[in-house]
């Protein structure tokens, strides 16, 4: 509860238009990310998932930023990465999010980046394959339900 008694969700923004359960994100491998044979580090997938999770979001027309100002935080509860192929350097990655399930306070989603060919346009190998849980939680650390429109989906 917020000061005056009103619950968090009253300010949430709600969604612009419909709340897409899938997405991509295009990301390029940058050198800060490689090791010293310029394959994507294995941590640098972590932050990639982010995006497309966020991008997620913003295709709702509601960021991430608007949920933590109305007092609606989503953390990571499980994160499970399989590596396939290597990334490398300068690589374009097609980054897949797809949520796969909602409850009344956990979204779980999966993932797959995916090596894009520059000159065709057309998806290359799997470079990873991840799914993730995500908690909804207050400004304290504590559960509280999902806003209504991320809880039902897909």
């Amino acid at each position: 509860m917020r000061s005056g008694g009103r619950n968090a969700t009253d300010t949430l923004p709600a969604p612009t238009g419909p709340v897409p359960n899938a997405g991509a994100v295009r990301v390029r491998v940058r050198y800060c990310e490689c090791d010293p044979m310029n394959v994507a580090h294995h941590a640098a997938y972590v932050p990639w998932l982010e995006m497309g999770r966020t991008e997620l979001l913003r295709a709702a027309g509601v960021t991430y930023a608007q949920m933590e100002a109305a007092g609606v935080y989503l953390v990571i509860t499980r994160l499970e990465c399989r590596y396939h192929a290597p990334a490398r350097y300068d690589d374009l990655l097609e980054v897949r999010t797809t949520v796969v399930r909602a409850t009344r306070v956990k979204i779980d989603h999966a993932y797959e980046a995916v090596r894009i060919d520059e000159a065709t346009g057309t998806p290359g190998p799997v470079t990873m394959s991840a799914s993730s849980t995500l908690a909804c939680v207050d400004a304290h650390g504590k559960v509280r339900e999902l806003p209504s429109w991320l809880a039902g989906a897909p």
